[in-house]
């Protein structure tokens, strides 16, 4: 009899891991989540890969602001803000009784010690320029901050809410980037180097019932076939970001799966080194975009899926203008702005390009559309991020690069004076430093609509394309973005079905 029954027990639990192998046991609390790109780090206060905010952002870190779903500024640490007439101080009412992870409080102090470290000299932070408005940080007591700027600064709340703006606590700088420590609803637990980072429910969240997973593993898969066999043998849970757009169709026909095409800000530009001749030349930036037909590069690239740009603004940034038909595709014009320039007889070029499968096919297609202008293009792969990161964006070694600009509202990047683009124009500067301290949006977006304009007919860049968020995840995931307001893979909100 007791045999008997040893027998049936070990029967059910064979027959209960059978069902969860094939996705159909009851609901649980533990996801995986596949990312095609590993991060660098965990401290998104210190380096620029969108990679680290993706796992990190609003899961581990917060700030005293955040971005909802809908792309709208919402509080978070600071439970509520005033701002004076002038627009110059700001004065923030922090939420009580938060803790970082390893017990440190979380008050005025942190955020003086976070936003100073942000904006020091030798801060290493990706948008430091968003710090340097500040003048000076009051803490008057530990549940207010008091924050005035030299100038006033219209994003200054929506720039607060990004990865780059969170709180950290002093005691761990040293070590978050590979033990990161937040005040968020997920704890980190271990980072296995090349294949995945794994967060817990943090048991101690200021906000009570969240999250509803125990855990969350993030899941780095470069390979686009081997995101799609991962989804179909169940490895992974969702992939937010999958990267083989020409077999998305198979998962759309595939039960088992919700299958949603979201938007981003993420804008694929192939940006020149405008110091170096002959890219210092319009002409020749004029006649290598009209050597390119958009709507060619996001079949080739992303199976058709995108939105041809004409400026470095993505369709759902507030203010944007529709200019890709200021330099349409038109080989002939290509062909005759090369010879003004002096190069009729030809042009050699090398592209270095992120070793990404749509960047990579979005160069062979560019490839072959500038030849038929008379333009070798030459295309050296790029590891990334380490390798791109260190030649392109800092050291400036590059004649041509393509990459996904994945920051909202980023066309200020053009006027920062060590970008690696290296495009300096005093009348689009003129043009950012007015939309910056403008509180008006109306009036903004109307100055970013010049801006837009102006890069538009210089091209320090070519527009290419904004990129879609193709998600791919199981049929009972609930909770996760289908947008992609601001770079990030958000699961404080997800949880399974019954």
């Amino acid at each position: 009899m007791m045999h008997y029954r040893r027998t049936a027990i070990k029967s059910a639990v064979a027959a209960l891991v059978l069902l969860a192998g094939l996705g159909v046991a009851s609901a649980k609390d533990t996801l995986t989540l596949g990312l095609p790109i590993e991060p660098t780090g965990l401290d998104p206060t210190i380096s620029a890969p969108v990679a680290i905010r993706e796992v990190t952002w609003g899961n581990i870190y917060e700030g005293l602001t955040t971005i909802d779903k809908d792309g709208k500024v919402q509080p978070l640490l600071a439970t509520e803000w005033a701002v004076s007439d002038d627009g110059l101080v700001y004065t923030f009412k922090l939420r009580p009784d938060v803790k970082f992870h390893n017990g440190t409080a979380f008050d005025s102090s942190i955020v003086k010690f976070s936003l100073d470290r942000a904006r020091a000299e030798d801060s290493t932070n990706a948008q430091k320029q968003f710090f340097e408005p500040i003048e000076s940080i009051g803490t008057p007591d530990p549940l207010t901050a008091i924050i005035t700027l030299k100038a006033p600064t219209g994003l200054f709340i929506y720039h607060l809410a990004w990865g780059d703006a969170v709180m950290v606590d002093p005691k761990t700088v040293e070590t978050n980037k590979t033990e990161p420590v937040g005040t968020g609803p997920f704890r980190f637990k271990s980072w296995q180097r090349g294949d995945r980072v794994e967060v817990v429910r943090n048991d101690e969240y200021w906000d009570a019932g969240v999250p509803k997973l125990a855990a969350v593993t993030f899941r780095f898969i470069g390979d686009a076939q081997a995101q799609a066999a991962a989804l179909r043998a169940g490895d992974v849970d969702a992939i937010p970001n999958f990267t083989a757009p020409e077999l998305f169709g198979e998962f759309e026909n595939d039960d088992r799966f919700t299958t949603i095409v979201g938007n981003t800000p993420r804008k694929l530009v192939a940006g020149f080194n405008n110091s170096r001749a002959p890219f210092d030349d319009i002409r020749v930036r004029q006649a290598l975009m009209s050597a390119i037909d958009r709507q060619m590069v996001i079949e080739g690239a992303y199976s058709g899926y995108g939105i041809a740009i004409g400026s470095h603004y993505a369709p759902t940034d507030s203010g944007y203008i529709n200019l890709t038909g200021v330099l349409p595709y038109d080989p002939e014009k290509a062909t005759e702005l090369l010879g003004e320039a002096g190069l009729g007889g030809g042009l050699s070029l090398t592209i270095k390009c992120p070793q990404m499968t749509y960047t990579m096919r979005a160069c062979e297609v560019m490839q072959a559309m500038v030849a038929e202008v008379g333009v070798t293009m030459n295309v050296e792969a790029s590891e990334f991020p380490a390798k791109w990161i260190d030649e392109v964006f800092i050291k400036h070694d590059f004649e041509m690069s393509i990459v996904d600009h994945a920051e909202p509202m980023d066309i200020d990047i053009y006027s920062r004076p060590d970008y690696y683009f290296e495009y300096n124009n005093p009348a689009f500067n003129e043009i950012i430093e007015k939309a910056a301290v403008n509180s008006n949006e109306a009036e903004r977006n109307e100055l970013y609509g010049e801006a837009q304009k102006i890069l538009a007919n210089d091209v320090p860049a070519l527009y290419l394309f904004d990129l879609p968020r193709l998600n791919i995840w199981a049929k009972k995931i609930e909770g996760l973005w289908e947008n992609e307001p601001i770079s990030q893979v958000y699961v404080r909100d997800a949880y399974w079905t019954d």
